[in-house]
């Protein structure tokens, strides 16, 4: 069976550093909860996997189908509770490209299926909130099933 396995270390104050894969990851909390700010809280890093997993998973898919995109951006928007524990009942991420409109319905595919079939972080987290994205190519949006996660509820 496979595994993974990272190391914190707690530095002092509310800093507390990674070890992930050889790389150290600062985690710190603002000045306001007695931090001192040398790095992001540890929530959005939740945010961060999601959006390097299925990014992985659309640069793979579309280098092995000889297709590119010029530029891909993703932003996640993760919707945090009211109540504690403070945590996230929802994420929307937005995928931004640009490339050759000859390569549009391969970048839409390519998204499709890192968010149905390959990303592993977006499988696990739609098991405990809904996962809805958008997808943009030129300027144009060419996907969103946000609306109609909407028109649902």
């Amino acid at each position: 069976m496979a595994y993974h396995e990272i190391e914190t270390r707690w530095e002092g104050k509310m800093q507390f550093n990674s070890l992930v894969n050889g790389h150290t990851i600062i985690m710190d909390g603002p000045e306001k909860v007695g931090g001192e700010d040398k790095g992001p809280i540890p929530k959005p890093f939740v945010l961060t996997a999601l959006s390097g997993c299925t990014g992985m998973d659309i640069v793979t898919i579309l280098r092995k189908s000889r297709k590119e995109a010029d530029t891909l951006t993703i932003k996640v928007i993760g919707q945090l509770s009211s109540q504690q524990p403070i945590e996230y009942i929802a994420m929307h991420l937005v995928y931004n490209f640009t490339g050759d409109e000859a390569n549009k319905d391969a970048t839409l595919n390519a998204v499709m299926l890192s968010q149905e079939k390959y990303c592993g972080v977006s499988h696990m987290l739609k098991k405990a909130l809904p996962v809805t994205w958008e997808v943009w190519y030129n300027g144009v949006e060419i996907y969103n099933n946000k609306i109609l996660a909407a028109a649902i509820a």
